[in-house]
């Protein structure tokens, strides 16, 4: 029998509880897809909405919140999709939610994120589209793989890191959107 690792002891650690995952309105979640997506009805939208999953971890020693695809979607090589998630998360200060493809995805096809790592600030949650959550990918396969992704399938994963500022840090701005929101 081999030796307990020294640190195995700390694998059942209390971890900091510092986020909650929340659905964004019903309204919120129709005007998203209707702006992208004009080939789902509104009655398959409210479907959509009904039947989206929070994100979550599949085991104890992940660290990936796994987000679900609210519909099916084919991506072929090059092509690019802009996902709204019906997600918002609501997080302490001083935190901050990374968006990753799955890695699964990414080794298999190079579906990747547009911005290379979606950053989801605290502050986003009180935007006025409710901190709706978008996800842009894109299939960067040079194998010409088209990726298949079903309804309700983990296709992107969100890391909580907790962050620092400077000491001389005087930020004092009010966001109020997403993209770019910051910068205006």
């Amino acid at each position: 029998m081999t030796e307990p690792l020294l640190w195995a002891g700390r694998y059942d650690r209390q971890m900091q509880r510092i986020a909650k995952f929340h659905k964004v309105s019903a309204g919120q979640f129709a005007e998203s897809m209707a702006a992208d997506f004009p080939q789902f009805t509104q009655a398959d939208i409210q479907d959509m909405y009904e039947n989206l999953k929070l994100p979550k971890r599949s085991t104890k020693g992940s660290a990936g919140y796994d987000f679900f695809a609210p519909f099916s979607f084919s991506l072929a090589p090059n092509a690019t999709i802009k996902i709204p998630t019906g997600i918002r998360v609501e997080m302490e200060e001083g935190w901050v939610l990374k968006l990753y493809p799955r890695s699964g995805l990414g080794f298999k096809y190079r579906l990747q994120m547009n911005n290379t790592v979606g950053i989801i600030d605290s502050d986003y949650f009180y935007s006025d589209n409710e901190g709706h959550i978008f996800i842009k990918m894109t299939n960067a396969s040079n194998e010409g793989r088209t990726v298949e992704v079903p309804a309700g399938t983990g296709f992107a994963q969100g890391i909580f890191l907790e962050f620092g500022i400077t000491v001389d840090d005087d930020a004092d701005g009010v966001r109020n959107g997403g993209f770019g929101s910051t910068t205006r």
